[in-house]
C-alpha cells in the first residue's frame, strides 16, 4: 500500500502550495479559484489519511474515528471541487494565458 503515502504527500503539498499562491495574489477571483483547489487537495488529504489509518491499525475505535477523518475529507473534496468548478471558467476567461 505505498500509493496511500504518496497520495498523502502530494496532496499536502499541493495544499500548501495552493495557500501560498493565495498569498501571494491580490485578485479576488483568483483568491476564490485556488481556495477551491486547496479544499480539493485538503479533502484529498484528509480522505486519503483517514483510510490510511484504518489499514494500519484495524481496530474499531480506529474505524470509527477515521471514519470521521475521512467524512470531512470526503465533504472538503466536494465542496472544494464545486468551489473550483465554479469560479474556474470565470477565471480561464480573465487569465487566458495562464
Amino acid at each position: 500500500m505505498v500509493i496511500f503515502p504518496i497520495v498523502i504527500v502530494v496532496s499536502a503539498v499541493l495544499y500548501i502550495y495552493y495557500k501560498v499562491a493565495i498569498l501571494k495574489n491580490n485578485d479576488e477571483l483568483t483568491q476564490k479559484y485556488f481556495n477551491g483547489k486547496a479544499r480539493v487537495c485538503l479533502g484529498t488529504f484528509l480522505l486519503f489519511f483517514g483510510v490510511n489509518q484504518y489499514i494500519f491499525y484495524k481496530t474499531q475505535l480506529a474505524l470509527f474515528i477515521c471514519f470521521i477523518i475521512a467524512l470531512v475529507g470526503a465533504l472538503q473534496l466536494y465542496r472544494g471541487f464545486m468551489e473550483a468548478k465554479h469560479y474556474r471558467s470565470e477565471w480561464r476567461r480573465l487569465n487566458p494565458n495562464e
